[in-house]
């Protein structure tokens, strides 16, 4: 093991940092992060083909979301026991065709079933490419990797309500999967040129007590998240989020013991690492129920078209790309610990802001505000992004890649739960009588005092947290000057 996690390092250490490889696993992210959610708006259309009820077809989505989430801590075994090379394209290959299975479905069984592996390619997808591109970067060009990296979960969402309603209103539901067919094409002939080949470790073993408990707790967490916020009123939600946490503590205590554990749970010592399982899953949570919330504010509170308020909603984008190239170099400027707290306090105010917005409010104040929402969003993303691999070794990098992207799965659903939760809340206590956005400003400040729980958490950081990572790469060495003979020696010819 120990000969293993060297000969990793060896390798790593010598290969170069490649742009390309990261905007390849970028943009399969982007198509696994998109349909998880732009399905949304081609419900009524698909439950018309069907002739189901449209809150059936939500088990379409529930399923997608679920496959994913559970089948993400396998991920990382994968890739080591037979190379993260052959697993990621193995998860391209499979996304795509299950995407071409969605789309020629006749019933709602089998767009379910097909979804279900559209899901077990994208849980490969996202940590297993992670892990590709993490494993052939520098420290020093971890900040240009991750900024490639992390565009895809600050787009997908904004994008997909306008992506899925035009696709569905000037085609139809079907295009929103079959979309995916040449771009899965153009990742698989991609990841075959650019993805380095790696030699998995036949010897290997599986963590069978520790992967059934990970994956239980985990499916039981999605589970009750999903039902908070579609059936809030019964028992089953807390029952479920009960079990699933029960579970993972079970997962925890086993694997600490265990000779052979499925992640090496040592990486939680880094304090780096641990801002991202604290004050980053806090941060993750309260800006992932901003786009849900934001649609329903302005259509059900404010009486906007879906065009209306998805086209403000893309104000949010606007400040996610405008900021991009600034936050490498504020990152650099200033240290991580800063510009989380920053990031942190913006957000906050601006969620409070949000919730002072009317229908009367200028459109010019209420796009400014969503685009500079937009750009704390992304300084902050990239921050976590970031510093959660700045201290870790080689030999943890599988386990710190795969535990981060579960908790990132569980932080993003636990976002729209929550939302969803404190609308029926507000809406319940009558706080904001004669207003129909009442409820969704009442979840809004909500969620800026949320919000400042990861700030506490920043400003709780040391002061040069990530420093091997938020320092500029050095130089190449300018060559030195040819020495000078002794004085008194006449120079050889």
């Amino acid at each position: 093991m120990a000969v293993r996690d060297r000969a990793h390092a060896q390798g790593d250490a010598a290969k170069a940092w490649s742009p390309r490889l990261a905007l390849l696993v970028a943009a399969t992210f982007f198509m696994e992060f998109l349909d998880g959610t732009i399905l949304t708006t081609a419900i009524p259309n698909i439950s018309a083909d069907f002739s189901v009820p449209a809150a059936d077809v939500n088990i379409t989505m529930t399923a997608y979301l679920l496959t994913v989430a559970i089948g993400i801590p396998i991920s990382g075994w994968l890739a080591e026991r037979f190379g993260a090379r052959r697993i990621f394209c193995l998860a391209v290959a499979i996304f795509t065709v299950a995407s071409l299975a969605c789309a020629l479905s006749q019933d709602l069984t089998t767009l379910t079933l097909s979804r279900v592996a559209q899901g077990a390619g994208g849980a490969m997808m996202v940590p297993v490419g992670t892990l590709v591109v993490l494993r052939g970067t520098p420290k020093s060009e971890l900040l240009r990797a991750t900024a490639f990296l992390v565009w895809p979960g600050l787009l997908a969402p904004v994008l997909a309500p306008l992506v899925g309603g035009a696709l569905t209103t000037y085609l139809s539901w079907h295009w929103i999967f079959l979309i995916n067919l040449p771009l899965g094409l153009a990742a698989f002939l991609a990841a075959l040129r650019l993805v380095p080949t790696s030699a998995g470790d036949k010897g290997r073993r599986l963590d069978w007590p520790g992967l059934f408990l990970t994956t239980l707790g985990v499916g039981a967490l999605v589970v009750g998240l999903e039902l908070a916020s579609s059936h809030p009123d019964g028992p089953w939600a807390g029952i479920s989020a009960a079990a699933g946490a029960a579970s993972l503590l079970a997962a925890v205590l086993w694997m600490r013991r265990a000779s052979n554990p499925l992640f090496n749970l040592d990486v939680f010592r880094t304090r780096t690492f641990r801002a991202m399982a604290t004050g980053g899953f806090v941060y993750r949570l309260t800006i992932s129920s901003v786009p849900f919330l934001l649609p329903l504010m302005f259509q059900a509170g404010f009486g906007w078209t879906p065009i209306h308020a998805g086209i403000m909603v893309a104000a949010v984008f606007i400040g996610n790309i405008g900021i991009k190239p600034a936050t490498t170099p504020l990152i650099r400027r200033f240290g991580f610990k800063a510009m989380l707290v920053f990031a942190s306090l913006a957000s906050a105010a601006t969620f409070a802001l949000c919730a002072l917005l009317t229908p009367e409010t200028p459109q010019v104040l209420t796009f400014a505000l969503l685009v500079c929402s937009g750009a704390f969003r992304s300084i902050g993303f990239s921050s976590y992004a970031s510093v959660q691999y700045a201290d870790i070794v080689p030999a943890q990098l599988t386990s710190a890649n795969t535990v981060s992207a579960t908790l990132v799965q569980l932080a993003t659903g636990a976002g729209i739960a929550v939302a969803a939760l404190l609308i029926r809340i507000f809406d319940g206590l009558g706080s904001f009588p004669q207003d129909d956005a009442g409820p969704y400003r009442g979840a809004f400040l909500a969620m800026a005092v949320l919000m400042l729980a990861s700030t506490v958490d920043s400003v709780l950081l040391p002061r040069h947290a990530g420093a091997a990572v938020s320092r500029p790469a050095p130089e190449p060495a300018e060559a030195q000057p040819r020495p000078r003979p002794a004085e008194g020696r006449a120079p050889r010819p």
